[in-house]
């Protein structure tokens, strides 16, 4: 299997447009563009696709609308114009979506969002449910309310965070550059394009320079940062010219354009090296033979009737021990539960939660993908 067949057979993608091209290089949104690729993300989703999309262009599409010539330097009337702005991205997507029937969401993160658990949970969660009702979600940083300043770059890291988030297969940034080249091929007439990389190798380091460098004008350094962030979680990611006709769908039948750059591991293995690396565990979960077998020989979720007892304090999403009846660790894993929830219904069956609890966050107390043997 070639490595650009990944791209035909991708079920869940995050695609990211930068500013430059939203807005045609700041002279408010450029609505023509947009329907384009509104059309070949609506044909991916029509085969099958699941599509969510980091959209920039909050900030530059405010100042067009506030009549502002130059980008002002002050925060708050950053923020006023990103909150401005909004209102006319997220209209636009909408329209544009209407026309294939199909609903959009706006979905507006910080990186605290990210980086709490519960809320990180909350997040995936949400995100999953509109992916399952057909609905794409527009997911844009809240820059009414971040307190760093404003950068355009700062969506590249944002949409590998949410392919991290979403488990998504592979991460597309859309940029106003046709991709990585080895060297500034404005300085340079024989800079060649890096078609294919691992998104670890240190010598794309050196290409993407300093500044705006050779990757482009929001720099190609956080677009690198970008792809090994994104590879974390075992998802490619392509760096491709926005403005290339049918880009997507080019991508889609795995044309040689733009850059892609790959994991190390697919996206289970990745995952799984994460879990057994994360050394902190919170509480620990004692569990019966039961449990032991289909945890080790079958592969198997972790279900609360498998569970003896629980020790510790921890929250829902945080890593605890799974443990058999002599004490040996067999496990660990992200638990659904909180501890005073995983005691109520520890030895109890998956279909008694709700009536435990009120709520049902899962059946399982952890799910067999945020699971490891150890």
């Amino acid at each position: 299997m070639s490595e650009r067949s990944q791209l035909r057979q991708a079920r869940r993608l995050v695609v990211k447009i930068g500013s430059a091209l939203l807005t045609n290089d700041g002279k408010g949104l450029d609505v023509a563009a947009l329907g384009l690729w509104v059309d070949q993300i609506a044909e991916l989703i029509e085969n099958g696709v699941e599509v969510v999309i980091v959209s920039s262009g909050s900030v530059a599409e405010g100042m067009s609308r506030l009549g502002w010539t130059s980008r002002p330097e002050q925060l708050h009337e950053l923020q006023a114009a990103a909150a401005v702005g909004q209102m006319g991205l997220v209209q636009t997507w909408e329209a544009q979506f209407k026309r294939h029937r199909i609903h959009t969401a706006q979905i507006l993160l910080t990186h605290d969002d990210l980086s709490d658990r519960k809320r990180y949970l909350n997040g995936r969660s949400t995100l999953r449910a509109l992916l399952d009702f057909g609905v794409v979600p527009i997911v844009n940083e809240n820059d009414t309310v971040v307190t760093d300043e404003i950068r355009f770059g700062d969506n590249d890291t944002l949409g590998a965070l949410v392919a991290n988030l979403i488990e998504a297969d592979g991460l597309i940034i859309l940029t106003d550059q046709l991709g990585l080249f080895d060297k500034d091929p404005r300085k340079h007439d024989d800079a060649r394009l890096v078609t294919e990389r691992k998104a670890g190798d240190h010598e794309l380091d050196a290409m993407a320079g300093g500044g705006a460098g050779a990757l482009g004008r929001g720099g190609m350094q956080t677009k690198l940062r970008a792809a090994r962030l994104a590879a974390r979680s075992g998802a490619f990611t392509v760096i491709v010219g926005g403005r290339i006709e049918g880009v997507i769908t080019r991508l889609r039948e795995g044309d040689q354009i733009g850059t892609l750059l790959l994991p190390e591991q697919g996206r289970t293995a990745a995952r799984k090296q994460w879990l057994a690396s994360h050394l902190q565990t919170r509480g620990q979960l004692i569990i019966d033979d039961g449990a032991v077998r289909v945890l080790c020989l079958g592969g198997r979720s972790l279900l609360p009737v498998g569970i003896k007892s629980v020790s510790g304090q921890f929250r829902r999403g945080e890593m605890v021990s799974c443990v058999d009846q002599h004490g040996k660790e067999v496990a660990r894993g992200l638990v659904n539960y909180d501890a005073d929830e995983a005691r109520a219904i520890a030895g109890r069956p998956s279909n008694r939660i709700a009536e435990l609890l009120g709520y049902i966050s899962g059946e399982e107390m952890i799910h067999r993908d945020n699971l490891v043997i150890v």
